[in-house]
Order: structure tokens, then C-alpha cells, then sequence
């Protein structure tokens, strides 16, 4: 076939695509055989080629004539929602426009269309190709040679001596430290040289002498990793239920890369790629740099040892340090850190006070939690649950609460297998059922809490708890301690706070001036034996080991009226500002 008639059949067809076949045509040696030309004339006449380079051409032409942006205006879309939906909330007086729009941005249809605009932004839909195989034959070495300007910021990377090669190569990178901003160095590179100074047989700590004595520019030469990803950040937020002091930590791999921080922290988590130490920042932080904290499987391991529980080495249980260049370090392997200055269930049915279940609580390791930011709804309230140990005045703040606002705060009706006495009404004091009723909805999980008294048994539903919350109104709660793990479920989404005395002497000070009247003993108006003061303090103690990560506030009750404000100040609160909550609540 000549080049006229394919252009005479072709006419249609793109005009580069007809220009590159008729220029290869006149050229014998790129068109050998008739078999290439053939397979060559196929190619360039396909309606799908054609169409590809048609819609190149096409979006060369609007690039050229602006008719749009090739790069998005932005890549964290779902992050600018957040902080809409924030700014609306610190409104005081929102117009009907502020609200519909927080209505809209919580819709689902809309943030997965922000999702899948960030995604596309990122570019997190690039194909992943296989690493293309080293031949035998080929003895050339790439070498990279980055350079970094040295400041009073740490470079944010940690080194490690390999254990099968013994090269000094890199062991992590920092997220939004120097290193990660350059873009060229990654975790597997290869150190050859620190400013003309080569490595080959140094210790990590010969490396970091270096460093510490240059001034101005590094200039690393660096042998790229086989494989190197480009590790996106993760968007895990977690609270924390511990308190971190990275400088106190004989195991952390590089103490200038520590993240202090103390419990009930939220923490952004960038990076959990390694085993024993997680990247993160804390939210809200503007520092970009991330920092190192202990990960979940770790600390728990700590805890374990801590609390003297036998260690089990088949269930992972075993806190045994790995011995590193000059100390301990619980990463896999010794590290250094590069620096750029100086180093300066199955759900337990709730029997009141049985040892059993505190057992069984005592055995829950809390590290961190995975969180989310939940935002309050019109008309929908979360049940404001007030723990402490008995005595402590929950009683008295729970009915000066609903005093408050009798209509919009209520407690539900128990239920009870005793008779009706006269003048009670069902549903009223109690809704009276029998006990074979009551028995089968225990065991079908339908009680948060219950027990028995004088032979007859009490308790709340879950059902009643519902009606309160599906009527618009705030379900006041203050249930034995053991009923937490019944409450705080997705369904509910209960706000807990834990009611703690004062110390003792402050206790005992404060309960005597006011007269405080004991609430152990029904059947005497008294105050309260010193016997009971210890009481309250080691009930408290224990409440808190067993069941502290479940506290959203903590109010101390030493002034009854200053106490009251703080629990009103937190019912605001709940009410009118997004909170973090546990992230199953609001997938």
C-alpha cells in the first residue's frame, strides 16, 4: 500500500500519524520488510491510537490557550472540609446559610466526591510497577550526591550499619523534616561519602562526628536503594493513654527525634511502618517535622513488663531489648540519628462489685485509641455519663443537671422484677416485669447494667437510653463503673465523665465543712467515718486503673458549686463543638 492511497483512504485520520507514515516510508532501511510495513500501517491507521493522540493534542492546545489549570489548586480537600465545618462551630450566631452549609459538608456524596479529588491530586492513582531486574553482567554503580544546607533543624534521618553487608546506609526518614523535603534521600540508600569524606568501615557515630563538625553545606554521596516508594502519609489520628518523655527513654533509637507527649494528646500518625517506632506529629502542631513515639505493639509490651505479668515469648509478650551501638534500642536494629547541630470481647454481662470482671479489666492494655472528629447534630444529643466511686457526690450534681432543665435532661426508668407498691405507677418509678422476663433480657444483652437486691432485680436498658436520645433530649446517666463497656458502643455515643474526689485531707476538710451526709448507711442521716474516706479514695484508685481510657473529662469534686459549673461548661460542650471520638463511631 503506498503512502497516497493510505492518505486518500485516511483523510480523517490524525495528520501527524500520516506525516510520520509517509516520512518512514521514504526511508527503505526503518521499513525493511513488507511484514513491517504491514504491522506499521495497521498501528498508525487504529481508531485507538488515534483517538490518544487526538486527546493529547486537544489538551496541549487548551494548556496553550489556559483553558485550564494541569495542576490542582489543591491535594488535601477533605482536610479544608474539617476545617470549615471548625470555623463554622466558633461562629456564636450562625445565619440559616452557615447551617445548611455544615449540613451539606457532612454529607457523605460530597466528601467522597473531596476524596476522590485529593486522591486524584496526590496522585495516589499511579500504577506500581515491578523493580526492573538487575542483570548479572552489569558492574556500574549509580551514584547520587545530594546536598543539604545545615541549620539549627535536624536533618530528620537515622542510619544503621547493614548487617549483611556492614554499609552505613539510611534507616529512616523523617516525615517533613529536611531530608523528606528534598526528595532524594530514602530509606535503603547506601552512605558512600559525608563531604568528601568517605564512610567505608566507620561506625554510625564515626558518621555523626562528621556531620558535627561541618559547617554550611553536606554533601552526601549516596548509592539509591533498589526499591524506593515514595511513602504517603497516613491519616490516622489516635488519642493517647499514656504520657511519653522520649528523653527519659533508653531504648529510642534517636532521642533528637523524640515526639514528647502526655496522655489524652490527639496524635497525628504519618507513618507505622516500622515495627517498633511510629512517626507522628501532634494535631494541630504547625511544626512540620515528625517525630518518633513508641508503637502500640511496643508499649504494650513495656506495659506487660511493667506490671510483672509472666511473660509469654509465643504470643509476643517478651520485652527483650536488642543490644545496640553504645546502648539498648528496641528497633530491630542499632540506629544513629543524622543530625544538623550540635547534640544538646466478648462483652461481660455487669454484676455490681464482681471481682471477676475487674479481673477481666485489669488484662486491657490501653496505648492508643484511633480517633475521629464528631460533630454535633440538630436534636440529637450524646447521654452525658457521670463514673466516680460511691460517695463522691454523682448523685447530687446529676439531679442539680437535670433541676437545671427538667424537660431537656432525663434519666431513664429502671426496670424491676419486684411487685408494684401502692401509689407506684408502671413506668413511672420503675417498669415493673417479672423475673423470668427480665432474666431472658439479661442474657440477651438487652441491659446495660443490673443487679440484685433483697432478691429482686434492677437495671437500666439500652432500649430506654435509646428513647431518651431519639426524642431530642439528653439522657443523664450515672451507672456503676462496670457498665462503661455496655455504654460506649457507636449506637450510643455516650460522653463520660469521671467525677474524682480530691486527696484525703482536702476530702476530709471540704465534706466536714459543709456537713456532707454519708451515703453508705440508708438508715442513718451521719457524716462520713474516716474508714469510708479511705474507702472513697482506693475505690477511686482502682476505677481509674481499670477504666481511665475510657474518660472523656475528668472533674474533681471538691467544691460541689465549682464542680456543677465545670459539668455544665462540658454539657456545653458535647453540645456545640466537634470532639474526638472513636473512629468506629462516625465510619
Amino acid at each position: 500500500m503506498t503512502s497516497e492511497v493510505m492518505e486518500n483512504d485516511n483523510k480523517t485520520l490524525d495528520s501527524a500519524l500520516t506525516d510520520l507514515f509517509v516520512n518512514l516510508q521514504k526511508s527503505s532501511a526503518l521499513l525493511s520488510t513488507e511484514e513491517e510495513q504491514t504491522f506499521l500501517n495497521g498501528l498508525l491507521q487504529s481508531k485507538e491510537l488515534n483517538a490518544l493522540v487526538n486527546i493529547h493534542s486537544k489538551i496541549l492546545s487548551n494548556v496553550e490557550r489556559k483553558r485550564f489549570f494541569p495542576v490542582p489548586a489543591l491535594s488535601d480537600g477533605m482536610q479544608v472540609l474539617a476545617d470549615v465545618l471548625e470555623l463554622i462551630y466558633q461562629q456564636p450566631r450562625r445565619s440559616s446559610d452557615c447551617q445548611e452549609l455544615f449540613l451539606m459538608l457532612q454529607k457523605p456524596h460530597l466528601q467522597g466526591l473531596l476524596c476522590a479529588h485529593d486522591a486524584i491530586a496526590q496522585k495516589d492513582y499511579y500504577p506500581r510497577l515491578p523493580d526492573i531486574p538487575v542483570e548479572d553482567d552489569e558492574e556500574e554503580q549509580t551514584i547520587k550526591v545530594v546536598q543539604l544546607v545545615k541549620s539549627n533543624e535536624p536533618l530528620g534521618a537515622t542510619i544503621k550499619t547493614d548487617e549483611l553487608t556492614g554499609k552505613i546506609v539510611i534507616a529512616r526518614v523523617m516525615h517533613g523534616g529536611a531530608a523528606d523535603r528534598s526528595g532524594l534521600i530514602h530509606v535503603g540508600d547506601e552512605v558512600v561519602e559525608v563531604n568528601a569524606i568517605s564512610v567505608e568501615g566507620k561506625e554510625p557515630n564515626d558518621v555523626l562526628d562528621i556531620l558535627q563538625s561541618s559547617e554550611g553545606t553536606i554533601t552526601f554521596k549516596l548509592v539509591p536503594a533498589e526499591c524506593t516508594m515514595n511513602v504517603r502519609e497516613s491519616k490516622v489520628r489516635v488519642r493517647a493513654h499514656f504520657d511519653y518523655d522520649s528523653s527519659t527513654d533508653p531504648y529510642i533509637p534517636c532521642k533528637e527525634a523524640g515526639l514528647d507527649f502526655k496522655k489524652g494528646d490527639v496524635l497525628h500518625i504519618v507513618c507505622q511502618d516500622d515495627q517498633y517506632w511510629w512517626q507522628a506529629r501532634k494535631e494541630g502542631d504547625k511544626h512540620m517535622r515528625a517525630g518518633l513515639i513508641p508503637s502500640r505493639a511496643l508499649q504494650e509490651k513495656r506495659i506487660v513488663h511493667d506490671r510483672g505479668m509472666k511473660k509469654d515469648e509465643d504470643e509476643g509478650l517478651c520485652f527483650v531489648p536488642v543490644v545496640a551501638e553504645g546502648g539498648l534500642s528496641c528497633s530491630p536494629e542499632p540506629v544513629r540519628c543524622l543530625l544538623g547541630a550540635d547534640n544538646k470481647n466478648k462483652t461481660k454481662k455487669i454484676i455490681y462489685d464482681t471481682a471477676e470482671n475487674d479481673d477481666f479489666d485489669r488484662e486491657l492494655i490501653a496505648t492508643y485509641e484511633e480517633v475521629a472528629k464528631l460533630y454535633p447534630r440538630p436534636s440529637v444529643f450524646r447521654p452525658i455519663v457521670l463514673i466516680g466511686p460511691p460517695g463522691v457526690g454523682r448523685n447530687e450534681l446529676k439531679r442539680r443537671l437535670i433541676d437545671t432543665d427538667p424537660v431537656k435532661f432525663q434519666t431513664p426508668t429502671p426496670f424491676t422484677s419486684r411487685s408494684m407498691k401502692p401509689g407506684e405507677v408502671d413506668g413511672k418509678e420503675y417498669f415493673f416485669v417479672t423475673r423470668q422476663q427480665m432474666e431472658r433480657d439479661i442474657d440477651e444483652g438487652k441491659f446495660i447494667e443490673f443487679g440484685e437486691y433483697k432478691g429482686n432485680l434492677y437495671g437500666t436498658s439500652t432500649s430506654s437510653v435509646e428513647a431518651i436520645v431519639h426524642a431530642g433530649l439528653v439522657c443523664i446517666l450515672n451507672p456503676h463503673y462496670q457498665a462503661l463497656k455496655m455504654l460506649r458502643t457507636p449506637l450510643l455515643k455516650p460522653y463520660i465523665i469521671y467525677i474524682s474526689p480530691p486527696s484525703l485531707d482536702v476530702l476530709k476538710q471540704t465534706r466536714m465543712a459543709h456537713h456532707a451526709r454519708s451515703t453508705f448507711d440508708v438508715n442513718n442521716s451521719r457524716g462520713f467515718t474516716e474508714d469510708e474516706f479511705q474507702d472513697m479514695i482506693r475505690h477511686s484508685e482502682r476505677i481509674k486503673f481499670l477504666y481511665d481510657h475510657f474518660f472523656d473529662e475528668t472533674i474533681v469534686n471538691a467544691d460541689l458549686a465549682d464542680a456543677f459549673s465545670k459539668l455544665l461548661a462540658a454539657v456545653n460542650r458535647v453540645e456545640s463543638e466537634p470532639l474526638w471520638v472513636p473512629a468506629s463511631w462516625v465510619q
